[in-house]
């Protein structure tokens, strides 16, 4: 995977003094969210916690390297015996991340919305569901007549960072959260990144995004960030 190197190729209008812009970006804001650890429990760690295996608690707060970590899991349930169906029981139980819900209806009355996920279709339905079906970018697994899951493909490489660059040759200004290691290379090439709930070895090594707490903390970052003023539907009041 590509470096988490600074990538923004549509930089917003020079900030003044105050840090304000100096001139109106015209371009409409897009907010692009992670999933995991965002919106909803880290899937891997609820597998975890209900099948008893501890070595399924490892995610991408812990290995910054996703084929590292996504071949460490398949050999795991591998070894298990567990099958896709017994991931998706455990998904079936999980609901969105208290506030999540509200906070994500906030973002969408006033931005355009859409979720960068390293989580695989065959994963996510039944979240999207419960968060009013958002769109999602994410991958798919292979999987045998068995049930078995054999591998994964990729809907490609590093499309976190590729989609945000893509939304930028669209005419976008991306705004972008997220919580983990695989998350910082599209926070980089946004016009503005925010990390939510970070872990502390990712605020080490990613120092130059601002950190968040809890969905007011973010809330208030992403309106900071925004070019739009008040009045514009980017303020803390719903729109009517």
């Amino acid at each position: 995977m590509p470096s988490a190197t600074a990538d923004r190729r549509h930089p917003s209008p020079s900030p003044t003094e105050n840090g304000m812009s100096s001139a109106p970006d015209p371009r409409p804001e897009l907010v692009c969210l992670d999933l995991e650890g965002v919106l909803v429990p880290e899937i891997w760690i609820n597998v975890a916690e209900r099948t008893g295996i501890e070595a399924l608690r490892r995610t991408t707060r812990d290995e910054p390297d996703y084929d590292v970590l996504m071949r460490y899991r398949l050999d795991v349930l591998d070894r298990h015996g567990l099958r896709l169906s017994d991931i998706q029981d455990v998904i079936a139980t999980m609901a969105p991340l208290p506030g999540a819900i509200e906070f994500l209806g906030w973002a969408r009355e006033r931005f355009g919305v859409v979720i960068l996920s390293d989580t695989f279709a065959e994963f996510a339905r039944p979240l999207m569901r419960q968060l009013g079906w958002p769109t999602l970018f994410c991958h798919s697994l292979m999987v045998d007549g068995d049930g078995r899951i054999t591998g994964y493909r990729l809907r490609l490489p590093d499309q976190k960072r590729a989609a945000v660059r893509a939304f930028g040759d669209l005419g976008f200004r991306i705004i972008a959260a997220g919580d983990s290691h695989n998350d910082t290379a599209m926070l980089l090439a946004a016009d503005a990144g925010i990390l939510f709930d970070p872990p502390q070895s990712v605020v080490d090594a990613f120092g130059q995004l601002p950190v968040t707490r809890g969905y007011d903390e973010l809330r208030a970052a992403i309106s900071a960030a925004s070019t739009r003023r008040a009045g514009s539907g980017c303020d803390d009041e719903p729109r009517a």
